[in-house]
């Protein structure tokens, strides 16, 4: 180590550095300015910034352009990118991101340890840092079926590794606020360990809101609105702001930061779909909308650079300074943040428009046979009523509305009824061969025929059909069985496109551009169906996720989040 500092020293004393870049505007986010410089880099580390650094083994020339630290996503589910990881680092390398906290805990809701194993195993040696979280809630809740479960010794087990920075978002907030033991023990051991415990708490207001708050944890990406980041603000949390591909909160939420406040929130995506990842950026798409709206360029790089290694306790990283680690990226400006180039502890990474360094493949053999349904399954729904409870799509949003509707009925069963957008939503546990099948209805989605599926289901990732007949509901039963995990659109009992998945249910193994092909043809195959929501696959996704408000529903049956109970499908009251 004391050889490498001395070396570091000579280099900042004038020696050969191994790295210059020269004619660079640096970003300084300590004295928020830009100046005019060469920074040099030895082992990986930024040595030295002025003019007088021109001895390099390799120069980079950039005339005048930005030189910032390299983008960071301090939350994002790998998964909900269909991606695998080295075809994740080939997606968002050239948009500038050198690294990502990852909460793992879709592929774990599937494959447990098994998969937190492979994601850690395969996001080495990438020419992105992928740093974990430990997840907190396998399953999410006792309201569904998951693959694995994973208690507080396992939770222990990740909280230790190297790359892991601490726990992942606290969905079970009723747990907490209501003192379950198992809950609090994986909090208790992450703050043993010095490490963060991230929040997940939409809506949680007043007393709840203290209670949560008070066992440390610190962080919540899930507020909607300008109430819910203030009063969260004012309890000691930091916000993470969320622009993803189905929830965007960035519009509503941005007028919050301010330049005296600016270090207790982050920028960060969740889940991002393919398709907006290469055609739309990533962290560097989120900037320069921040911008567009009005927030300040260096409070905008603060809050997707410094602020999350800070938060995390990852030390001097996030910045353009002497001592701190060479990822940095090239911009033209600061408004719309399009990268020119991208440095990996000095190394370019992504220069003159192609990556530089070879990412290679990613074996699948470990993760496949995942989707194990019992069949056959029965989507008929006797009629018992005459208004249902129905979840109601709220475009652009993660929540849903719980909705009271008059049902069609025929022969004493339910049937769609897509001229009043209601259509059938089912649920299969796809794990467990356990039978289960959780039916309900659903506004909102705009389907007029056919049917769409898919392996990826929020939480527990068990298979996900909205349709407008049982016939076409099975067809795309049977080929998200035959695909082992995908995405899926049929009509007339005939396959308009799909995507197959076949790590875990959750990833592809096909290159980006591929799987961006297949997504067009998914979502122009969902038109064809009827659907005009924006982002159909993401918004059915999320219709089984119980946590997020205020109707879902999940393997076993309706679930009123707020309550956090199953209710009938059949309005009584």
């Amino acid at each position: 180590m004391r050889g490498v500092l001395k070396q570091r020293i000579e280099a900042a004393r004038g020696g050969e550095a191994d790295v210059v870049i020269k004619n660079v505007n640096v970003v300084n986010l300590f004295s928020w300015s830009t100046e005019r410089a060469n920074v040099a880099i030895k082992s990986g580390y930024i040595v030295g910034v002025g003019t007088s650094y021109t001895r390099g083994k390799s120069v980079y020339d950039f005339a005048g352009k930005y030189l910032i630290p390299g983008l960071v996503d301090a939350h994002i589910h790998l998964e909900s990118s269909f991606l695998s990881p080295a075809n994740f680092a080939r997606a968002v390398v050239p948009h500038g991101t050198t690294a990502c906290v990852l909460d793992p805990h879709e592929i774990a809701n599937v494959a447990g340890m098994e998969g937190i194993r492979w994601l850690v195993d395969r996001t080495e040696g990438l020419p992105l840092d992928f740093f974990f979280t430990a997840p907190s809630c396998v399953p999410a809740t006792h309201l569904e079926t998951s693959g694995a479960e994973l208690g507080s010794d396992e939770v222990d087990e990740i909280l230790k590794l190297d790359r892991c920075v601490g726990l992942g978002e606290m969905m079970n907030f009723p747990g907490v606020i209501q003192g379950d033991d198992r809950v609090l023990e994986k909090i208790e051991r992450t703050l043993a360990l010095g490490k963060r415990v991230d929040g997940h708490a939409p809506g949680v207001s007043g007393k709840e809101l203290n209670a949560y708050v008070s066992t440390n944890i610190e962080t919540d990406h899930e507020c909607t609105a300008m109430s819910e980041v203030l009063e969260k603000l004012a309890r000691g949390m930091k916000i993470m702001i969320r622009e993803g591909s189905l929830a965007k909160n960035l519009d509503d939420l941005y007028p919050a930061v301010k330049r005296e406040n600016h270090r207790r929130f982050m920028l960060v995506s969740d889940d991002v779909n393919p398709e907006q990842l290469i055609e739309e950026g990533h962290i560097d798409r989120i900037l320069s909308k921040a911008v567009s709206l009005g927030m300040d360029s260096i409070v905008a790089l603060n809050l997707t650079t410094l602020n999350v290694y800070e938060h995390y306790g990852l030390r001097f990283r996030g910045s353009t300074a002497p001592g701190y680690v060479a990822d940095l990226a090239v911009l033209d400006d600061l408004k719309r943040f399009r990268v020119e180039a991208v440095f990996k502890r000095g190394v370019p990474v992504w220069l003159d428009g192609k990556l530089c360094v070879e990412l290679g493949g990613d074996d699948t053999r470990e993760l496949r046979h995942t989707v194990r349904p019992r069949l056959p399954v029965d989507f008929s729904i006797r009629t018992e009523g005459e208004y249902a409870n129905v979840i109601g799509v709220i475009p652009g949003q993660l929540i849903t509305k719980k909705l009271v509707r008059k049902v069609a009925s025929k022969n004493g069963k339910v049937v769609a009824d897509p001229e009043d957008d209601l259509v059938k939503l089912a649920v299969i546990e796809r794990h467990r061969a356990t039978a289960n099948c959780g039916l309900g209805l659903v506004n909102g989605l705009g389907l007029r025929s056919g049917a769409m599926g898919s392996s990826v289901a929020h939480d527990s990732h068990n298979l996900v059909i909205a349709g407008t007949n049982d016939e076409d509901m099975q067809c795309v039963l049977r080929r998200l069985v035959e695909l082992q995990g995908g995405l899926v659109a049929a009509r007339d009992g005939k396959i308009l496109a799909e995507l197959p998945l076949p790590i875990a249910g959750l990833l592809s193994d096909l290159p980006p551009a591929e799987v961006v092909t297949r997504m067009h043809s998914l979502h122009g195959a969902a038109k064809e169906l009827g659907t005009k929501v924006k982002d159909p696959f993401t918004a059915l996704s999320f219709l089984s996720l119980p946590v997020i408000p205020e109707l879902k529903l999940t393997d076993r049956g309706l679930v009123d989040v707020l309550r956090f109970t199953f209710i009938s499908l059949w309005e009584t009251d």
